[in-house]
């Protein structure tokens, strides 16, 4: 059989050339490449014999496990397309994604079992739901060790289901060929001689190269993880996982100690933060001396922080990279000195500013929709209204609008200034909310925060925080204007603030706009007919 840049190619490939290394490491659970690989096997057949085959999709609603990464790959190596579902949905956000997904096959952890098997009689296309544990055990004991083989392709497709924190999920479509260069490195993130030009050379990669041990600490189900995950495996990695569904930061830390991290990855602030409260609360409690990399993607990492973790964890890098379900990875950069923006990527060939309405790629000092061409998705599963406004071709090419709005600056370089979709427009002047946060979280006593824009008859929108607070912090919303207008604009300055128990993400850390709006909508409803009565 050919290999392919199929992913499941790219890791049998790196199965074969160091199988006897340790793969994956989940509490007790240690897996060697061989051992991965064959458990894979036995899953694809088990799949196979119940009807699974190229371009069925396949549900993977589990907790963090070798079970999430053997799902993963037993579904490419039939060229199914394996689906990230969020293991908090209740029954009528299962209920929409399995719909939109149209599952074949379900996998999914045993403490979920309340609210998936009531759903599944309504889905009488799902061929096999197989619940973690016992059951899932015994069906691979009872699986053949072999299958039979497709001839996979480059062109086969992964699906990413989008968080849905700011609209319902939507599932982006990577042929793998793209996703291995444009999110997973294309081989090259471990190596002087980046990105491999033929799939057998990945072998060569992983044999050859320093078996680091790679700790993505947010949920297998988000992309970052995902991704870095895939990356240190096809790399020859050791990957850790914890058991904990719940994020804690002292256990984070106690594995990495314990299991001599090399590099971990995390989602912003709302990771970032809790880790370094427990830093700084038992100093010299966990021997990290072997971490070398502290990475943040897929959400907002502040400047403050980042420079406290660089002074705690010695002399490990602490960087900050760039990406989404869309876009892929865009690594990382350069922090702006001055002004607005978040991060300044280096001119390369497959990024690029353009206009808003799509006619022209913008030069210096112009602004406009950060975009991507060349390796990157084809659309979303099931919705072609959708991906095309958001996968284009322009000019003989495919690009991808990420969301953001960026800025080219003299030399080329493009200064990324916040999501487009979540900017606040006030009173004729733009807003990002990660500008405003970013300052939220410096103020002290501040344990989260997000921003939205709240409709206003005056400003058109009113830019507003909810804003969570650390154990014994007391909610003081004059105080916190005066921080913020010490580092910000007036006019992005919160008009209103409202101090929440929690602020509510998704397992990752990822933002949910959404539930801060209606949080807000809701409070500042209930003060004015508070002050409605009053005036009566």
């Amino acid at each position: 059989m050919q290999r392919t840049f199929n992913l499941a190619d790219l890791f049998e490939i790196v199965a074969a050339q160091v199988p006897e290394r340790t793969a994956v490491v989940c509490g007790a659970q240690r897996l060697s490449y061989a051992e991965l690989d064959a458990r894979a096997n036995r899953l694809a057949a088990l799949l196979q014999q119940r009807g699974v085959g190229p371009g069925d999709t396949v549900g993977l609603q589990l907790y963090n496990g070798p079970e999430y990464l053997e799902g993963f790959l037993a579904a490419c190596k039939l060229r199914a397309l394996a689906v990230n579902i969020n293991y908090r949905y209740v029954a009528d956000e299962l209920r929409y994604l399995y719909a939109d997904a149209q599952l074949k096959a379900l996998i999914y952890s045993a403490p979920l079992a309340a609210v998936v098997e009531p759903a599944l009689p309504d889905f009488p296309g799902i061929a096999l739901a197989l619940r973690s544990g016992a059951d899932y055990e015994a069906g691979l004991a009872a699986a053949p060790t072999s299958y039979a083989l497709p001839q996979r392709s480059d062109e086969d497709i992964m699906l990413l289901y989008t968080g849905g924190t700011t609209g319902m999920p939507k599932g982006v479509m990577w042929p793998h060929r793209a996703l291995f260069f444009g999110a997973l490195g294309g081989g090259g993130f471990y190596r002087r001689e980046g990105p491999v030009s033929r799939p057998e050379e990945l072998g060569d990669v992983a044999r050859d190269g320093f078996p680091l041990r790679f700790f993505p600490v947010a949920p297998l189900i988000h992309g970052a993880a995902q991704w870095a995950t895939l990356a240190s495996l096809f790399a020859g990695h050791t990957v850790l996982i914890r058991e904990e569904v719940e994020f804690n930061a002292e256990k984070v830390w106690e594995l990495a100690a314990r299991e001599q991290a090399n590099i971990m990855s995390i989602v912003g602030d709302a990771m970032a933060m809790p880790l370094l409260n427990a830093l700084k609360a038992h100093p010299g409690r966990w021997d990290l001396s072997k971490l070398m990399n502290f990475g943040s993607g897929g959400g907002l990492f502040s400047a403050h922080v980042q420079a406290e973790l660089r002074e705690r964890l010695g002399g490990a890098a602490v960087n900050d990279s760039m990406g989404s379900s869309e876009g892929g990875v865009l690594g990382g950069g350069s922090r702006p000195t001055e002004g607005e923006g978040f991060i300044r990527l280096a001119p390369r060939p497959d990024i690029a500013v353009i206009a808003e309405d799509r006619s022209r790629l913008v030069g210096p000092g112009e602004r406009g929709l950060l975009v991507r061409v060349g390796h990157v998705p084809v659309g979303y599963f099931g919705d072609p209204e959708k991906s095309a406004q958001t996968f284009f071709a322009f000019e003989g090419r495919r690009y991808v609008n990420t969301g953001d709005m960026a800025r080219v600056d003299a030399d080329g370089s493009i200064v990324v200034l916040g999501r487009g979709s979540q900017c606040i427009n006030t009173g004729g002047e733009k807003v990002h909310p990660e500008e405003v946060e970013e300052v939220l979280h410096r103020y002290p006593g501040v344990e989260d925060a997000l921003v939205v824009g709240i409709p206003d008859p005056i400003w058109g929108q009113r830019v507003s925080a909810a804003i969570s607070l650390r154990d014994g912090a007391a909610p003081d919303a004059e105080a916190v204007r005066a921080f913020c207008h010490q580092h910000l604009a007036g006019y992005k300055v919160p008009k209103s603030l409202m101090f929440v128990d929690r602020i509510v993400r998704s397992p990752a850390g990822k933002a949910d706009y959404r539930w801060a709006r209606q949080q807000l909508e809701a409070g500042l409803q209930a003060i004015a007919q508070a002050v409605h009565k009053i005036d009566e």
